[in-house]
């Protein structure tokens, strides 16, 4: 069936309410013939048939995250295999974070990193200029009632990011890689009920050495009543010579204070209401190697870690995924 054909007829489906059979359909054909028009059809129904999903919340919620007295500010380092729902709750409850070693391999790594330059160089280029440009950097606008992209993608590029969404091929990539690892699996049975991912926090980066940085909570824009679950994957080595984390290895269950003190926006937390909230755990800056990740939710406190001897760009994917029925305001859906 040629691509045109393919997405008639999964345009077909979702207009019939047959949205995941859509969804498939595209994805399949994309992994037999990787045409940009294939999986940019995807992006579109995963995100504009949102709101015709069941968006309910489970009958009975998940338990909420509560802090669990600290008694250590040394991470534990878990492999793959026992990233469990069970051993989630428990890390996060105690560290505010969950520390993953080795989630993918090297080989898997340095993959996603040069497609993170070949996006970049692809959104660089003039049109034309790139034979297979539209592979990797092709605009995706959103619905207007959920806002725009456009007037924000030169300053994202400028930081040294670029939304997932916009790069056809490393969305594909991405999905396999969120299939393979089992991480969506275990984000819907963290939240117990569908993901959606917010195409504003699905980000490939490349962050340049010096790049300004802030403490933070994304609650305090994403709100703190919304549940979700964050990957940071590092696709380099990154906490020496390259910017890494700086993190508070401890739970915190609730926002705290904002755009006090020396805080440089009001969406930023001062150093002194760190160290305050921090206590006995201070603050670490974990080493990480290409393949290692960090799972977090929005109330872990953390920045961009820089320094004079970090010289080397790092490159890494962010992906924020939310429970439908509490998706916040202002972000994009895109459907799992």
């Amino acid at each position: 069936m040629r691509p045109a054909e393919v997405v008639a007829r999964a345009r077909d489906l979702a207009e019939a309410g047959e949205v995941r059979a859509a969804i498939d359909s595209l994805d399949e054909a994309f992994a037999h013939s990787p045409r940009p028009t294939l999986i940019a059809e995807s992006i579109r129904i995963r995100h504009e048939y949102f709101d015709v999903l069941d968006n309910s919340p489970p009958a009975v919620l998940p338990p909420r995250i509560s802090a669990t007295e600290w008694h250590s500010a040394e991470l534990t380092d878990l492999g793959p295999g026992d990233l469990t729902v069970e051993r989630f709750r428990a890390e996060m409850a105690h560290h505010g974070c969950v520390l993953v070693r080795g989630l993918i391999d090297p080989e898997r790594a340095a993959a996603l990193r040069d497609g993170i330059d070949r996006a970049l160089d692809a959104f660089d280029a003039e049109p034309g200029e790139l034979e297979d440009r539209s592979s990797w950097f092709r605009p995706f606008e959103p619905r207007p009632e959920h806002g725009k992209l456009g007037g924000r993608r030169r300053f994202m590029r400028e930081a040294g990011s670029l939304w997932a969404v916009d790069s056809p091929q490393m969305f594909a990539n991405l999905l396999e890689l969120l299939d393979h690892t089992g991480v969506a699996r275990l984000v819907e049975l963290i939240l117990e009920e569908r993901p959606v991912i917010s195409a504003n926090k699905f980000n490939l980066r490349r962050v340049p050495p010096g790049i300004p940085t802030n403490w933070h909570q994304d609650g305090a824009f994403l709100g703190e009543q919304t549940r979700s679950v964050n990957l940071w994957l590092s696709l380099s080595d990154c906490g020496v010579d390259a910017p890494g984390l700086d993190i508070v290895p401890r739970r915190i269950d609730r926002v705290v204070p904002t755009g006090t003190h020396d805080a440089a926006f009001d969406w930023s937390v001062a150093q002194a209401v760190v160290d305050e909230v921090a206590g006995e755990a201070g603050v670490t800056r974990p080493r990480f190697e290409a393949g290692d990740a960090l799972l977090f939710d929005h109330l872990f406190l953390h920045r961009t870690a820089i320094g004079p001897t970090m010289t080397k760009s790092r490159y890494a994917i962010e992906s924020w995924f939310f429970a439908a029925s509490t998706f916040p305001d202002g972000q994009i859906p895109i459907v799992l």
